[in-house]
């Protein structure tokens, strides 16, 4: 009996549904398209997705210098939530986080949504108030969280050591409805969605250089040719600089790495997500039983997608000193993402200085858990030119004074 690897089984079942090996073998571009989206990251095929479903603009591409979901959209730790303290910030998530709820249903494929719940723990006094004060915030905007006492977070994490010689837990914040999904069965369900309603998923094609004509964009130069177009979303995280200096702008953004790690896998012990800000760390457990850890990012700007020995040992250090049963696991990978930091932490969601020309980025360290969301809120942008997700993540906002200060929400302090 021939035997199948889990990657050749996924791809067999992807190409058997109609419209997959458009996407899967990368047509060459057509000569023009209504809309451009360059990057094929979770937020780019949803920003594509939401226009052909909501506005029914379908002569799409979506081109990609790499792999579709090869960047940030299949590097990251899957966290998904929306317990923000800024009102922009937690409409923008929680619209995420409810339609994470029904993707599956919604594609028509599984994403493997799991809403086993968000914790986020206070080891310090000022980590109580805070989170406290976020839990009213939740209260009044409509997010459902709450404040936890340390016996509740040991009930719900019983592998937990709350009287940490450093750091004891003194209680947490609490999204019941958060938790995590497949980041690659993200990026693909919304793929074939795309690729089903007749958008062209380019690979391999980079973008050398944005064409305008009257302070209005006209196209975009390719690796595979010249492409026009009549709009154009420029979703790239951490080249997004790149992207918008071709198109004549400047981001106050910088590209960082963030780094993770899987464990060896070992039998269910934690059956929920949990951020821990004070010792620099959060961890879950995947399905196949690996222990899922990430951390800070690099202190440094840099643009690599690998891991580093320094960091993995400072992340792991502290997160024993909160979870001492994992000090004796293995490492089995390691990985690098590149994240693009706006000063407020919050992303930009905005028309750009060059007319048609719309930009998606700055989503730091939190952008898988938004995907949905971000998608919906700019393929509303692009189609009427406002929507009530993005109006306050505007470039302007910056040089106004409109700070949306979320330094603090990331939960691991960036």
């Amino acid at each position: 009996m021939k035997h199948y690897s889990a990657f050749a089984v996924a791809r067999e079942a992807l190409r058997y549904h109609t419209g997959w090996e458009r996407a899967w073998r990368s047509p060459e571009p057509k000569k023009r398209y209504d809309v451009i989206i360059v990057g094929a990251g979770g937020h780019g095929l949803a920003t594509a997705y939401y226009l052909g479903k909501n506005y029914g603009i379908q002569n799409i591409a979506i081109i990609e210098k790499g792999w579709l979901g090869g960047g940030n959209t299949g590097r990251n730790t899957t966290i998904i939530r929306s317990n923000y303290l800024q009102d922009p910030s937690a409409a923008l998530y929680e619209k995420a986080r409810s339609l994470y709820e029904d993707l599956s249903q919604d594609l028509n494929y599984n994403v493997m949504f799991s809403p086993r719940g968000v914790m986020m723990l206070a080891q310090t006094q000022h980590e109580i108030r805070g989170y406290q004060r976020t839990a009213h915030a939740n209260a009044l905007q409509g997010v459902k969280t709450e404040w936890i006492g340390p016996e509740r977070v040991k009930q719900l994490v019983p592998i937990i050591n709350i009287d940490g010689p450093r750091y004891p837990v003194l209680g947490a914040l609490w999204q019941e409805r958060g938790g995590t999904a497949r980041h690659d069965a993200v990026a693909w369900g919304y793929a074939r969605a795309c690729s089903a309603m007749g958008m062209d998923i380019i690979q391999k094609c980079e973008v050398t250089g944005v064409r305008s004509e009257n302070g209005r964009v006209v196209g975009v130069d390719t690796t595979k040719g010249a492409i026009d177009c009549d709009k154009l979303g420029i979703v790239v995280a951490g080249h997004s600089g790149q992207l918008a200096e071709m198109a004549g702008f400047r981001l106050p953004l910088e590209a960082v790495a963030l780094q993770a790690l899987v464990s060896e896998p070992i039998k269910p012990c934690m059956d929920v997500v949990v951020m821990a800000n004070t010792v620099h760390g959060y961890m879950s457990q995947s399905d196949k039983g690996e222990m899922v850890i990430g951390g800070g990012t690099d202190g440094f700007n840099n643009y690599t997608q690998r891991g580093s020995f320094h960091h993995i040992e400072e992340t792991v250090r502290a997160l024993i000193e909160t979870f001492p049963m994992i000090s004796r696991l293995k490492m089995l990978r390691q990985w690098g993402g590149i994240v693009d930091m706006t000063g407020d932490r919050s992303p930009i969601l905005s028309t750009t200085p060059l007319g048609n020309c719309f930009i998606n980025c700055g989503w730091g360290t939190g952008g898988f858990k938004a995907i949905p969301g971000s998608g919906w809120g700019m393929a509303q942008l692009m189609a009427t030119g406002h929507s009530p997700l993005t109006e306050a993540f505007t470039m302007d906002r910056f040089k106004e004074g409109r700070f949306i200060d979320e330094s603090v929400a990331a939960g691991v302090a960036h």
